[in-house]
């Protein structure tokens, strides 16, 4: 027989024993999920179309023919699959076509500046990788050299979507020289304020939502 006292000694003992218990199942099941997280693959590589994987070399070759070797290949990939979806038939509602979405004007015009884009063919992958490489060169070329690689980037990124003029005239007009300070200047020249945030919103997309999902393919900016 157990004394009063000796039996709620041995319940307390036993609710102890219980509660380690319980305390190592729940963290044997929190190191399990916490595995099971790392082996998964990341939702940002689950999100590049199965599609895009047979232009990477493709693109990469191209980019470094084009750039160097260190050329943003990975954002030169986010920047088709912000224009297209990797889709090399697809049209927009203003008539801009191909996997990097030229416009009628821009792809004659591009077709003249470098010999191996004189057939002008937007619909042609190949074609249209070598002309947005191209054209993103020709772009950042023009961006402020006192800024950083990523801010030059962010630049000819707004000037592939609205123009470089725009971006140029508005510099003009901003309080200062920074990035930031000219993207606060949109809409203070030619530019209609309504444009403004679809065009700072470009370079935000490529370049911190779809970049990370192909930081693999290389030269991430």
């Amino acid at each position: 027989m157990f004394t009063r006292d000796e039996a709620f000694e041995r319940d307390l003992a036993r609710a102890a024993r219980w509660h380690r218990q319980a305390k190592l199942a729940v963290w044997a099941v929190m190191l399990a999920l916490f595995i099971t997280w790392l082996a998964w693959p990341s939702s940002a590589v689950a999100q590049v179309p199965q599609s895009a994987n047979g232009y990477r070399a493709e693109l990469t070759r191209t980019a470094r023919v084009v750039w160097g070797l260190e050329a943003p290949v990975a954002t030169f990939a986010a920047q088709i699959h912000q224009e297209s979806g990797w889709r090399p038939g697809a049209v927009s509602r203003v008539g801009a076509s191909g996997l990097a979405q030229f416009m009628p004007g821009t792809s004659q015009w591009i077709a003249g500046v470098d010999p191996t884009l004189q057939a002008n063919q937007p619909f042609n992958p190949s074609w249209a990788m070598r002309a947005l490489v191209t054209y993103d060169l020709y772009l950042f070329e023009r961006t402020p050299k006192t800024y950083a690689r990523r801010d030059r980037m962010w630049v000819a990124l707004r000037a592939y979507n609205g123009g470089l003029g725009h971006w140029q005239a508005e510099a003009r007009n901003a309080t200062g020289t920074d990035r930031a300070s000219v993207d606060a200047a949109c809409g203070s020249a030619r530019r209609h304020r309504t444009h403004c945030a679809e065009n700072l919103g470009y370079p935000r997309r490529i370049l911190v939502d779809l970049q990370p999902r192909y930081a693999a393919w290389g030269g991430a900016l």
